[in-house]
């Protein structure tokens, strides 16, 4: 049986979900949220709170706009964003909710394809605007960091610079399980949109804290996620909702076998050092949590070995 004191390592798993609050998170929402011609302003706000301050837009182009015949059609690629602005830089937005450890490839190759998407409108390879990808992750993927934002470019090894040769490259992502401000210590936009992302399912527009309050585009999407779909696309949503917490239910508990497994083999492995120390059985098991049958029966299979 796995420990009560390892129990909250699996809540990281499970999707926080409110009977009848649209979870942003997930990547049908997000696309409606964030993709929809009538929330062009929510998407320019959360670009320009990720990007630095040379990048920041005042307008984009959705090259790819929520439709919901385009998800009939089994065209699962709508869900990311890709939009261009008028300085010319364009940009591919997408919210992973399924763990993937290999998802640094599939970012890289979501970028190239938006650069490969330039040329076929006709322009030469001096043309190419600078592609900025941002990935927004509901779960741990840069190891050996805290910081809920990570920016990656290309730069010259040798001098350990961005001599802006190479241009043409950013990526970005935000992990959202490493963002663990409360409302008091939010700062920035970006602290605001991670906020608005992470509880959006214990916000309404009457118990909104002042923090985001005083964000108009977070006071939009608050608004927004209440009346967000009609009846189909609801059902949709509803569907891919239980898509992803079928898939977290089955990653909990393979974890949890495979860690109380693991635990069974750490106290077998402790009985058989205090076996061969002559400990008596009673000791071992009030120390294991093995019983007193099993640890004969190790003893036995140990000297029959």
């Amino acid at each position: 049986m796995l420990e009560k004191h390892l129990l909250p390592y699996f809540v990281d798993y499970k999707l926080d979900i409110t009977m009848g609050k649209i979870n942003p998170r997930v990547d049908f929402a997000f696309k409606k949220l964030f993709g929809s011609e009538e929330n062009k302003d929510l998407l320019i706000s959360l670009i320009n709170a990720i990007v630095s301050e040379e990048e920041q837009v005042v307008e984009v182009e959705l090259k790819n706009p929520f439709n919901l015949a385009d998800y009939r059609a089994d065209k699962i690629s709508i869900l990311e964003i890709k939009a261009k602005a008028e300085n010319g830089r364009w940009f591919n937005v997408e919210m992973q909710i399924r763990e993937d450890n290999n998802f640094d490839k599939r970012a890289i190759f979501y970028w190239a394809k938006l650069v490969t998407e330039q040329l076929s409108e006709g322009m030469m390879y001096k043309e190419l605007k600078k592609t900025i990808s941002i990935n927004i992750l509901d779960y741990d993927f840069i190891p050996d960091t805290t910081e809920v934002h990570s920016c990656y470019k290309i730069i010259n090894t040798a001098t350990g610079k961005d001599d802006r040769l190479h241009d043409v490259f950013e990526l970005h992502y935000i992990e959202l399980k490493k963002f663990t401000k409360t409302y008091h210590e939010i700062q920035s936009a970006l602290d605001r949109w991670s906020s608005f992302l992470t509880t959006a399912h214990q916000l309404d527009r009457e118990h909104t804290p002042k923090e985001l309050a005083s964000d108009k585009n977070i006071v939009k999407a608050i608004a927004a996620i209440d009346r967000m779909f009609n009846e189909e696309e609801r059902q949709v949503y509803e569907v891919r909702l239980k898509e992803y917490t079928d898939v977290a239910s089955i990653i909990a508990s393979g974890a949890e076998k495979n860690i109380a497994k693991g635990m069974e083999k750490a106290s077998k492995a402790i009985a058989l050092n205090l076996l061969g120390k002559g400990i008596d059985l009673a000791t071992i098991a009030e120390t294991t949590g093995l019983t007193v049958l099993e640890l004969t029966s190790l003893s036995q299979n140990t000297s029959e070995q």
